[in-house]
């Protein structure tokens, strides 16, 4: 009987130190801890722990505390992450300086796609506010003018100048001459032409970037 009783024993230690193996085993006291090696796609970068906790939300922070996601390691112990490696450059140095910098030709939708899926809130902000401001000079759509003619009279003229809303600009005055000619001056009238730039955006709403309109008082 103690003979089955040992066998069962060892099965158990067994299945003990198989289990423990799995495991995130704490790494060797040292520098050891502080690095981390990532697998993105088949290419390895190498980090540090508190490198990618600086964006504490994002995946990779979670992916090095190793609480929350049991992620698979390759043979070397590295993190599997199954995303294009190409971008994950970028990513890696914005955690370690904080700057968002990019080759000629790496596009920042690609960029921020990643940005995205590792929910690094920070980066996704910058790659946004470029990829608008390139929008403006790029877009193939240009602008339209959309003009406005108003007619009004001499002493209204003035007023109707306070009250033009964002984004209208003055183009012409036309003095289209008295509606009655008594010789009263007062009562010219004039046609005042304005025009206001509407922008095509990519998603196909018009919209007007937000750093050309001026913002003026408007009379109610």
């Amino acid at each position: 009987g103690g003979m089955r009783m040992r066998m069962e024993g060892g099965e158990e230690m067994q299945g003990a130190v198989a289990l423990r193996s799995t495991w995130d085993t704490p790494p060797p006291a040292g520098t050891s801890a502080k690095w981390v090696r990532l697998n993105v796609g088949g290419t390895i970068f190498l980090t540090t722990r508190q490198t990618l906790c600086r964006e504490q939300k994002s995946f990779l922070c979670r992916l090095c505390q190793g609480e929350e996601l049991q992620s698979d390691r390759d043979e070397t112990g590295a993190y599997l992450i199954d995303r294009d490696p190409t971008y994950f450059g970028p990513i890696l140095n914005f955690l370690r300086h904080g700057k968002l910098v990019l080759d000629k030709d790496m596009a920042e939708e690609g960029v921020l796609e990643e940005a995205e899926f590792y929910n690094i809130g920070p980066l996704i902000r910058i790659i946004k506010d470029r990829l608008e401001e390139k929008d403006y000079p790029v877009t193939q759509v240009p602008p339209k003018h959309v003009y406005r003619v108003l007619q009004c009279q001499e002493e209204e003229l003035t007023q109707m100048v306070s009250t033009m809303s964002d984004g209208w600009r003055f183009e012409q005055l036309v003095n289209i001459g008295s509606s009655y000619n008594y010789g009263n001056e007062d009562q010219t009238e004039f046609l005042c032409v304005v025009s206001k730039e509407l922008y095509n955006s990519p998603n196909g709403l018009s919209s007007e970037p937000s750093h050309k309109a001026e913002v003026r008082p408007t009379l109610l």
